[in-house]
Formats: structure tokens, sequence, C-alpha cells
């Protein structure tokens, strides 16, 4: 059993490390990855991130949102406590809502090359206005290229109940 945990282990360095360095400039490399133990099943990973933080790259005030990130693995999956660290680095980028959302998606894709993966944004309004960017991938040549596309045409056609966050 010892060597079993020690093979799960290889590659994570963040979790468990009671000495966490934050970074406060954008970090994609912080992201860790660790073996899919159920790679002959489709199955969805979702992470909500209710505290994300980014600047406004024109006034440079500070932008508060929710990012929720669903995706099914392929071979590999990503580390939550480095997804975490990395969603955090966004704490003094400077970049619209939309070009978040779409970054993430790509830092992840590029990561853990899943079979599907999704980003939603739900920013809280400033001046009056709130954003909720979402951003879609499903991998090409499967049945998760078809789902992407079917859910981006669908995702919003029964918006939620207005909540003037």
């Amino acid at each position: 059993m010892e060597g079993r945990n020690e093979k799960e282990k290889e590659g994570i360095t963040l979790l468990g490390n009671q000495g966490t360095k934050y970074n406060y400039n954008y970090a994609p490399e912080i992201l860790e990855t660790f073996v899919n133990k159920h790679p002959d099943n489709d199955y969805f990973v979702k992470f909500n991130c209710p505290e994300f933080t980014t600047l406004c790259p024109i006034t440079g005030q500070p932008d508060f949102g929710d990012i929720y990130i669903s995706y099914v693995p392929d071979k590999i999956m990503v580390e939550s406590k480095s997804l975490k660290l990395y969603l955090f680095s966004f704490r003094n980028h400077g970049d619209f809502h939309e070009d978040c959302v779409n970054i993430i998606m790509k830092d992840l894709i590029k990561l853990m090359n899943p079979r599907y993966i999704e980003v939603q944004g739900k920013f809280k309004p400033r001046g009056g206005i709130s954003i909720d960017p979402y951003a879609n991938y499903g991998m090409e040549g499967t049945k998760w290229e078809k789902m992407a596309e079917k859910r981006l045409f669908y995702h919003d056609m029964y918006p939620e109940k207005i909540d003037n966050r």
C-alpha cells in the first residue's frame, strides 16, 4: 500500500504542503496533474470558485466573481490545490472577464487534454452591469465535440432567476 501512495503523489508538490506560497501574478505553471484512475468511465469533475478576483485592465479596479469549471477527464486530471493557487494568481492580473474565462479554459486544455470542458464566470456588477462569459471545448473527432457545440448553442436557453448579485 505504501508504494501505491508514493506513486499517486508523484508530480504533486502543493497538496499537503504547509508552506504554501501564494503567487499574486498570473501563473499557469503552478498547475499540477495526476493520473485518472478511471479513464474507461465518462464522468464530470466540477469546481466552483466563489471568490475569484481579477483586475480591470483599463481602470485597475478589482472585479469579483464566481468561476465554474466542469470537465470530463481523459488520461490526467488537475490537482485541486494547484487549481486554487492558479485561480488565485489572477488576483493582480488585468484582463476582461471574457478573457479570464477563455484563458482558464485554454490553460486547462493545454494541461490535461480533457474530453470535454466548460468554464463559466458570473461576475458581480460594476457600473450597473454584470457579465457572465461562458466557454467550452470538446475533444475533436469525438462525441464530446458535438456535445460542446450543442451546449454552447443551448447553454443559456433558460436563464437563471435574476438575483441582482
